[in-house]
């Protein structure tokens, strides 16, 4: 079987994004090496990568049982993506969110 991701990483939801950006500065003794402001914030590290985002609205995990993190993967092509999900029995949603 042929791979269907490029990236996956953890990230987090923070609502305070600069306060928890910074705390990962301090932790990890480096500035984030990708920054978008007040949105987006990654950590590449020896083994880990770890965004940190701003939620566009608190919808993002409405079914997420009170959690702010995620598994998230860098796909090619996301309807291949989608279709594997399918395929392994992953209910998909209808609307297709862009966070």
């Amino acid at each position: 079987m042929t791979s269907i991701y490029k990236k996956a990483f953890i990230t987090i939801a923070a609502v305070n994004l600069e306060t928890v950006v910074d705390f990962y500065q301090q932790l990890f003794c480096k500035q984030p090496d990708v920054y978008v402001g007040n949105i987006y914030a990654e950590f590449q590290l020896t083994g880990l990568c770890l965004g940190i985002f701003k939620p566009k609205n608190q919808q993002e995990f409405a079914n997420s049982a009170g959690s702010g993190m995620s598994i998230c993967i860098e796909v090619e092509d996301l309807e291949v993506a989608i279709a594997h999900l399918a395929e392994i029995g992953v209910s998909i949603p209808d609307e297709i969110m862009t966070a």
